[in-house]
């Protein structure tokens, strides 16, 4: 399948020089999304290796790797076995906001880099969307609910503002930060009811909204009808990604 090079997380990866031959390290890679596009950049002589915590998550992603040269571990990122070996690139996609203290999480991950290795990391920021000039403002309820799940879980809400400083404090050198907003136009398809329907037990249980003030069935359909009765454009999302080097 060919790559998709308008995507934030490509273009991140590829210009932080993740290439061919590379063997890489995929924290907190879930089902295993980023995991593939890396397997995609790194060709057969490449190898990733992706680790999470989630058991349910590893089964799933160890599901999908048939024909992919793909190892999936379950496991904790601040307690990496040393069998593991080195790895060129490490990466993560949304992981560095859920942890307690990520410039140790950095720090620790760092002693899987090689020297002059990259650490590689995209995040996204809740406090600068939703925006718009048209009041969009169904949506603007259903990001707060995603929003306020995050804050009642300990997440790091600015983490995009603070890749820089944690990378710097945990001893490696930072060679860009960027951001890019996810702009939602009247005719483009964007599933942030289908969001809010995987995080709706969280926000559920974290008391941020009923499912009676959701709605759930309808929202997907209510949120499309918002949109397409609009001229505007809606910013749901702000990605930030920053690689540094270990020297």
């Amino acid at each position: 399948m060919p790559l998709n090079r308008l995507d934030f997380t490509t273009r991140l990866l590829i210009d932080a020089g993740v290439s061919e031959g590379m063997r890489i390290l995929d924290v907190g890679c879930g089902s295993g999304d980023v995991s593939f596009l890396l397997c995609d950049l790194v060709g057969r002589g490449g190898e990733i290796i992706g680790v999470d915590h989630d058991a349910i998550a590893i089964a799933v992603a160890r599901q999908r790797t048939a024909g992919h040269a793909l190892t999936f571990l379950e496991g904790d990122l601040l307690e990496l076995p040393d069998s593991i070996g080195s790895f060129d690139a490490i990466v993560g996609r949304r992981v560095l906001m859920y942890q307690p203290d990520a410039v140790a999480t950095i720090r620790a991950l760092s002693r899987c880099l090689r020297p002059g290795g990259i650490m590689i990391f995209q995040e996204h920021d809740t406090t600068m969307a939703p925006a718009s000039v048209e009041p969009f403002p169904l949506h603007e309820k259903a990001q707060r609910w995603l929003q306020q799940m995050l804050a009642r879980e300990g997440a790091d809400l600015h983490i995009g503002f603070n890749l820089h400083g944690i990378f710097t404090r945990a001893g490696l050198t930072v060679e860009s930060v960027r951001a890019e907003c996810l702009v939602q136009t009247p005719d483009a398809p964007y599933s942030l009811g289908a969001i809010v329907r995987a995080c709706l037990p969280r926000i559920i249980a974290l008391g941020v909204a009923s499912a009676e003030e959701v709605e759930i069935e309808t929202l997907q359909a209510r949120l499309e009808q918002e949109r397409s009765a609009s001229s505007g454009i809606y910013v749901g999302d702000v990605m930030f990604g920053s690689w540094a080097r270990k020297s």
